[in-house]
């Protein structure tokens, strides 16, 4: 679901990166208030997670769409809110800026359809009632799906009233809303069942990180050696190897606009912002959609010549990419907690 530039006005784009970035803030104060220095490595490792995790498309039976975690409602549930808007907004901003995963107008707004819904309507209005601060596999399971599918679909609607509310592509309201609210139920639907999978392995190894999350208390001296640890090798493997299983139909996105217009993807202003921040793009993404660069046309028309609809697709780029991202997001949730712990010791 993360969107192109191509579907968004400058204004649109604009105001949903200032509506972004003032949550960033309010995000930020909230956890260097009540910071916990556990969370910080908890924030890498899980911010590593979701990265490779939304490397991996899984077919949508009978649809010939497929879709990919979100991962917003693992990390609320897990980090809390606040510190889990600040960890997605972390993967989401190292996948535009150096694999060209969604544009940078639009990164706002995909910081804002993937964070918004499920880490403060979500997990405080659907997850918490139900599994409260005594969860049980059950509640686990009941709580992320329905929480899970209720952010999707709720992150779906902004899609389409941001694209729609742009005005600069041929996607009308009904049609595009008809298409993308039950491709999106069946891909939360998915999430809700990685999520609970995720999240009851956690509960199970450290039940105590669930329970003090929930009630918004500090992890203190708690030991989450075996849970960082099971975090960082399910993203090595995760990124290194299942990404080359993902599916190669079009994502939930990418399926609407088709049924809707025809294509998969909607050119850009060739001119402009969208001109300018195309070029920039172009410039830091070194890893663009997650495989190495072509060094020129010749090179890039001579390695697609062998290129085959084989599965798995086992590319060294691919392999490369979800670690080098894995570590690039660890590194920027990290260092996130690390500044406000700084600045936390000086106020």
């Amino acid at each position: 679901m993360h969107m192109a530039d191509a579907l968004l006005s400058p204004a649109v784009g604009g105001t949903m990166w200032v509506a972004t970035a003032g949550t960033i803030a309010h995000c930020a104060k909230k956890v260097q208030r009540d910071l916990d220095d556990r969370k910080i490595p908890l924030m890498g490792v899980l911010g590593a997670f979701i990265f490779a995790a939304q490397m991996i498309n899984f077919t949508i039976p009978a649809t010939g769409s497929s879709g990919h975690l979100g991962g917003g409602m693992i990390l609320a549930i897990l980090l809390g809110p606040y510190a889990a808007f600040l960890t997605i907004a972390s993967v989401l901003t190292v996948q535009a800026l150096f694999f060209a995963d969604g544009g940078l107008l639009a990164l706002g707004c995909n910081i804002f359809n993937l964070g918004i819904f499920p880490c403060f309507i979500s997990y405080p209005l659907i997850y918490k009632p139900i599994a409260g601060r005594r969860p049980s596999p059950t509640k686990i399971a009941i709580g992320a799906t329905l929480g899970a599918v209720v952010a999707l679909q709720l992150g779906a609607l902004g899609v389409v009233v941001e694209t729609v509310t742009s005005g600069i592509s041929s996607l009308p309201l009904k049609p595009f809303l008809s298409v993308m609210l039950p491709i999106h139920l069946a891909i939360g639907l998915v999430e809700g069942l990685v999520t609970t999978a995720v999240v009851s392995f956690v509960w199970k190894a450290r039940p105590e990180i669930l329970e003090l999350t929930a009630a918004a208390k500090p992890l203190g001296a708690l030991n989450l050696r075996n849970v960082l640890a099971g975090l960082m090798v399910a993203a090595v493997v995760t990124g290194g190897a299942l990404s080359w299983f993902a599916s190669s139909s079009p994502d939930g996105l990418e399926w609407s606009m088709f049924k809707v217009t025809g294509s998969e993807e909607l050119d850009a202003p060739e001119e402009g912002v969208h001109h300018t921040l195309a070029t920039l793009q172009e410039k830091t993404a070194f890893l663009p959609d997650y495989g190495f660069k072509q060094s020129s046309p010749t090179e890039s028309i001579e390695n697609s010549e062998p290129e085959t609809s084989s599965w798995p697709m086992i590319d060294s780029g691919t392999s490369t990419s979800g670690l080098v991202g894995g570590i690039l997001t660890l590194m920027m949730a990290a260092a996130l907690g690390l500044l406000f712990k700084r600045r936390a010791h000086t106020v």
